[in-house]
């Protein structure tokens, strides 16, 4: 039997960004434990029916907002070279939610462990975020994909295993790109009696992490406190002998990761010295199509695709007049391609998950990272990696003509609606005898839909089906299953 996830009794609609970064209301988070232990640290407080994050955390007490100053000394995070980060091990994700200021997006990942549900205090907040951990297999990324990368206190061994977890880092890093570590074992001379660790243990294991960024060619640039930087070289020359220390990896698919294992070498860099600062990269056109990397797309192909989205968007806004409202903060892309869709709503109000189905162009997701954005692999005859009500608006053009011989409709339309907030909206492009079978299958999950002719007309067999999602909880005269 199909069934849906209720939403909690009480449940509210969340604060509209840039409250909701300081605000999520109580009902939404049910795991109250963790805001136990987490208010000792300066992570939350509890004010009356709503949570409040201050800004702190274990490694920045002084508020988010002065360590990424003391980051910014460094690392030029106002110029928009830096666009794309990586926070792993990110707990409520305050590193990431605070970046915005600095118009930088970060992909923020945190297992589901004794913490419980930090993931999605993170998306309450409107900080893009997911469930993951640096294990054994190659995060959900192309090479290649971010500006800068972050451990705070994050409890990684980046020195275990040779370095295969600083490789992986290492693999996802641009060329210029830099990573943080702040926390043990940084300075450990100094830090050692308030971590409560052996002295000798600590020294050990910062050595390892010295010599594998040695072995990557990682040049460190500061080191201050219980905060360390490195930057990856931008000319890849300079790093042979590091290389031939160490195996290479085969880079002939960089983009080959879903449920691949990690793999100990090193990745061969791929130079981003092209890509201009965002927001001017977000339209321009990408290296990897210009170079002739990725086969299947040409310049007109691309610039085609950003002027149709354009036309599209503009349509969906004149059905769904509050998409530029505030009111839809997380939003995902199903089947984002080239992520022009992503780049056409672009809006310091809003943040999109471009999602590339494994069963699709996966050389593309590096396209879409480049552009400035983030995005995620994933397999839509699976749960994505994400609690219950963390999204505002999913959209999905040809997602259900896609894997119609992959997986039934209604598990995909299970899974949005498990991953969709009450009260969020669902925008649906693709041929209308899939369409009509997808409005019946709605009817059953409590759903309003209305579907309309798209742009061009109502000859074209492509329709568009937009639909709400309704507030239930379980126990009301409703039926909840399928």
């Amino acid at each position: 039997m199909y069934c849906l996830v209720p939403a909690p009794r009480g449940y509210a609609t969340p604060f509209p960004w840039p409250k909701s970064r300081d605000y999520v209301p109580y009902a939404n988070a049910p795991y109250k434990s963790l805001t136990v232990e987490k208010a000792v640290q300066n992570w939350i407080q509890y004010e009356g029916n709503v949570f409040r994050f201050p800004g702190g955390g274990t490694q920045f007490p002084q508020g988010a907002d002065a360590y990424i100053d003391e980051l910014a000394s460094v690392i030029p995070l106002d110029n928009g070279m830096v666009r794309t980060a990586l926070d792993t091990g990110c707990g409520v994700a305050s590193w990431g939610a605070y970046l915005f200021k600095k118009n930088v997006v970060t992909m923020s990942i945190a297992p589901r462990d004794s913490h419980e549900a930090q993931v999605q205090f993170a998306l309450e907040r409107g900080v893009p975020a997911i469930i993951g951990v640096l294990g054994t297999i190659m995060l959900p990324f192309p090479s290649g994909s971010f500006d800068m990368a972050h451990c705070s206190r994050c409890l990684i061994p980046w020195g275990a295993n040779d370095g295969m977890y600083m490789k992986e880092v290492d693999r996802v890093l641009n060329p210029g790109g830099y990573w943080i570590l702040s926390g043990p074992p940084i300075n450990w001379r100094s830090n050692y009696r308030a971590w409560q660790r052996p002295e000798d243990e600590l020294e050990d294991e910062q050595k390892q992490i010295e010599d594998i960024a040695k072995l990557l060619c990682w040049e460190k640039r500061h080191e201050k406190g219980e905060v360390a930087i490195w930057r990856k070289r931008l000319n890849t020359d300079e790093c042979t002998e590091q290389e031939a220390q160490s195996s290479t990896c085969d880079a002939t698919n960089d983009s080959d990761v879903w449920y691949k294992k990690m793999e100990n070498c090193i990745t061969p860099a791929k130079t981003n010295g092209s890509w201009k600062p965002f927001p001017d990269r977000l339209n321009v056109v990408p290296s990897r199509i210009t170079s002739g990397s990725v086969p299947s797309l040409s310049v007109e192909i691309f610039e085609d695709d950003n002027q149709s989205w354009k036309k599209h968007v503009n349509a969906y806004k004149r059905v769904n007049k509050i998409i530029d409202s505030g009111r839809y903060r997380n939003v995902m892309d199903m089947n984002a391609g080239l992520g022009s869709f992503a780049a056409a709503l672009d809006s310091p109000k809003l943040w999109v998950m471009n999602v590339v189905p494994t069963i699709a162009e996966k050389a593309n997701l590096g396209v879409i990272f480049e552009r400035g954005l983030i995005g995620i692999y994933h397999d839509w005859c699976e749960a994505f990696s994400t609690y219950p009500r963390t999204y505002d608006l999913i959209h999905a053009n040809a997602v259900f003509s896609l894997y119609k011989n992959e997986c039934g409709a209604e598990d995909i339309l299970l899974e949005i609606d498990r991953i969709l907030r009450p009260e969020g909206a669902v925008i649906i492009r693709d041929d209308v005898s899939v369409l009509m079978r997808v409005k019946r299958i709605m009817r059953g999950m409590r759903w309003k839909t209305k579907m309309v002719d798209n742009e061009d007309g109502p000859l074209v067999s492509v329709k568009v089906l937009f639909a709400v999602k309704q507030y239930w909880v379980a126990g009301d005269n409703t039926t909840n299953s399928l």
